[in-house]
């Protein structure tokens, strides 16, 4: 017994085990940030899939009026509209042009931020901390790209001043230039990547025969024209365009290389696709959540930054990952699933192995290889997609930057 005593002593004296974080975050509060809807539209192949003639403000307005219809909340509630987008550099007129003809009225503010590849994680940290802050206690954070419409190459070199530091002349560099970077530097090779793509390939074509991205996805209806006739036609998107189904490494090794005068590893096969997209997550207080009636998807606990070399960019995830899950005193043991943005295969296995991941917990119904990288979307849709899963695996999870907690109740 006297053991016993001293043991329960000392077990009080230690220091918090990592894991101690969990119960910390899980604890319920009337001031959390929660979500309470994450949809968005199907990706659609950009220059010739279903939203090659779409307006990248009738896709913001179409998603934002599902939004309403489905949450059935009073438009007047809301307070503000965070877009992330990359390529149009009017995305501030668009979303507040969409946002009032969707049906929000001219009381609720609208606004865009560009953070490359992480604008619709972005956009959420941005609603998410005003809330938090006691800004506002409801608001909608939207990632949408039309990259039939857009790019992200600078029309001009900066500034001879400012290339005269090397990283900043590093900008420069196209991203298929950094994914052969990461590649070289760190021995990612091309069987490497087209191997991890063709499991990219597999768990996204499971995930849609199985309709698990149903519940995420509304169907959105616009018009497209036939390039040879320009004759116009109604369309509906249902589901994503680019997943390729019975993809094997045998096929993707036949693949040429995309960017030759930088490197032989990056093709086609094993590098996000270029995407049409938008999705959208509604934010707001926990107490305004019950108030409402509103269903509680999951809590918002936190977010980081964190920069690496602009030539290796999209090994983010390495640096941002190991900062928050320190943050929130975690170990990665305690997050059951990660979403990590497959720009391009390199990176995503240069991020597994860094991180020490198990790949059965990242992006377990495929990533953008399979599903499309609409720039300033995907990080929305990142979200859309992990509490989806995290519904039905019932999991805590960890969107690159961002950890949420999802919920089944309030």
């Amino acid at each position: 017994m006297a053991t016993d005593r001293l043991s329960s002593i000392l077990n009080h004296l230690r220091p918090s085990s990592p894991s101690s974080g969990v119960s910390a975050i899980t604890q319920k509060n009337p001031d959390d940030v929660v979500i309470t809807l994450a949809l968005r539209t199907p990706l659609a192949k950009a220059v010739k899939g279903g939203f090659k003639d779409t307006d990248l403000d009738y896709m913001i307005y179409a998603l934002l009026k599902e939004v309403l219809a489905r949450s059935n909340l009073d438009p007047a509630l809301i307070e503000d509209v965070c877009l992330g987008n990359v390529g149009d550099g009017k995305a501030a007129y668009l979303v507040r042009a969409a946002a009032l003809a969707a049906g929000i009225p001219h009381t609720a503010g609208a606004s865009s931020v560009n953070r490359f590849c992480s604008s619709g994680l972005k956009a959420v940290q941005d609603i998410a901390n005003q809330i938090r802050l006691g800004a506002i206690d409801i608001g909608i954070a939207v990632g949408a790209e039309s990259m039939s419409h857009s790019g992200d190459r600078l029309p001009r070199p900066f500034n001879e001043e400012v290339l005269r530091n090397q990283e900043a002349a590093d900008c420069m560099q196209p991203m298929g230039q950094t994914s052969e970077n990461v590649g070289d530097d760190f021995n990612i090779t091309r069987e490497m990547q087209d191997r991890y793509a063709v499991e990219s390939f597999r768990r996204a074509e499971a995930a849609q025969k199985a309709g698990w991205f149903d519940d995420e996805i509304v169907p959105i209806t616009t018009k497209v024209k036939d390039p040879k006739t320009g004759e116009e036609r109604t369309i509906t998107l249902t589901k994503d365009e680019g997943i390729r189904y019975g993809t094997t490494y045998e096929a993707l090794s036949k693949i040429r290389a995309a960017f030759p005068q930088y490197g032989n590893k990056t093709t086609g096969g094993n590098a996000s696709q270029v995407t049409d997209g938008a999705a959208a997550i509604l934010l707001m207080r926990r107490s305004k959540a019950i108030q409402l009636n509103q269903p509680i998807l999951a809590k918002f606990c936190g977010a980081t930054v964190a920069g690496v070399p602009p030539r290796i960019m999209g090994i983010g995830p390495t640096a941002a990952i190991p900062k928050l899950l320190s943050q929130f005193n975690l170990s990665k043991s305690d997050v059951d699933i990660y979403e990590i943005n497959e720009a391009f295969a390199s990176m995503a296995v240069y991020c597994l192995d860094k991180l020490g991941l198990e790949h059965a917990k990242v992006n377990p119904r495929g990533g953008a290889i399979a599903l499309g990288h609409p720039l300033g979307a995907t990080g929305a849709r990142q979200i859309c997609t992990i509490l989806s899963e995290a519904r039905r695996a019932k999991k805590r999870v960890l969107v690159t930057n961002l950890i949420l907690i999802p919920s089944q109740s309030p």
